[in-house]
């Protein structure tokens, strides 16, 4: 096997220069480095991550927590986050929450005894009452959608705003009766309450009421939740001309709803999403939506966690970061019978 020192010799350099090429080290020369790397592709060397790991300490490997892998969200953020990981030369490992508390806590407290190198907890389930209980002794990040003050870093989505978008869109689009379809409001801070406040705001400043029953509370952000409550909502008052639905995956299940009902879909009712999962741009019709930067979101998580996991003694400010956002505007809120062109590209 070859060794570093077999690199070192052939390539005239020490083994400490070979060291500092193999770990990017930034004040090894140009040509130096290239020599280093000629040599170490003729001898065919390997660098033994796992050693190096064990020397460091270090797995190489992280942890992700999601609620629910089976929701097309949580599957395009698991594939931004593996991405950005591999960037840093990390791996990821997946694990589910199923949205609830109790797992939420189990993965923060087993996270060690995993061997992940740090965590990125997608959380629902925990809240401002949990602050504590994320005082760990390893790298970890919150992201999602809860925003609360905690001693670790929080990666969080634009929902009051992105919500707030999303229902000033449809008023754009001259809705005037606009439902929304969330789920459960469990406090202030969970996804429903938070883009149920931005979705009140846009009604508050278009001067429209706030009609009760026009908001329709499903038990589970599914699709076919989704479905029923559009149903529902046709059947009980015909004059809605606009939804707003807290997800993509809850908005599919609408589309599918109100064509049940007879209800056509930009012409009769608008229907706006929040997710911009990739699915949205294939239905028909397309569904507009917001998109929260997926990828922004992931590579900020991955950056906060790398960056404690390779200084764990140096004391770091906490970051809370809040993605931007755009509305995607496609044929679901089309303001023609068919939609321009602009709106039913993907």
């Amino acid at each position: 096997m070859t060794t570093i020192q077999d690199v070192a010799r052939a390539a005239g350099v020490s083994a400490m220069t070979v060291s500092n090429v193999i770990n990017g080290h930034p004040n090894v020369r140009p040509a130096t480095k290239e020599r280093v790397m000629a040599a170490m592709t003729r001898l065919d060397y390997r660098v033994n991550v796992a050693a190096r790991n064990l020397r460091k300490g270090r797995t190489g490997t992280i942890g992700l927590a999601v609620p629910e892998i089976d929701r097309p969200y949580y599957g395009r953020l698991a594939a931004a986050i593996i991405a950005a990981a591999a960037r840093h030369g990390l791996r990821v490992a997946v694990e589910q929450t199923g949205a609830v508390r109790e797992n939420e806590l189990e993965a923060l407290s087993l996270s060690r005894n995993r061997l992940y190198d740090g965590l990125i907890l997608s959380t629902v389930g925990l809240g401002p009452a949990d602050v504590d209980r994320l005082k760990v002794d390893h790298p970890l990040v919150i992201l999602g959608e809860r925003i609360f003050g905690g001693p670790v870093d929080h990666v969080a989505m634009p929902n009051v705003d992105g919500a707030r978008a999303a229902t000033r869109h449809l008023i754009d689009r001259g809705c005037r009766r606009i439902a929304l379809v969330c789920g459960p409001r469990t406090g202030e801070t969970d996804v429903s309450g938070l883009r149920r406040t931005g979705y009140t705001q846009a009604l508050e400043e278009a001067g429209l009421p706030l009609d009760p029953d026009l908001v329709r509370t499903v038990d589970r952000l599914t699709m076919a939740a989704g479905a029923r409550a559009a149903r529902a909502l046709a059947s009980d008052d015909p004059g809605v001309d606009g939804v707003f639905c807290v997800t993509d995956t809850v908005a599919m299940g609408v589309l599918r709803g109100l064509a049940d009902a007879g209800a056509r879909v930009p012409d009769d009712v608008k229907v706006i999403g929040f997710d911009d999962v990739e699915e949205s741009a294939y239905l028909v019709p397309s569904l507009s939506t917001i998109d929260p930067d997926h990828d922004l979101m992931a590579a900020r998580a991955v950056d906060l966690l790398a960056a404690r996991i390779d200084r764990p003694e140096q004391p770091l400010e906490r970051e809370e970061f809040v993605s931007p956002y755009r509305v995607v505007a496609r044929e679901s809120t089309a303001t023609g019978a068919t939609g321009s062109r602009a709106d039913r590209r993907p």
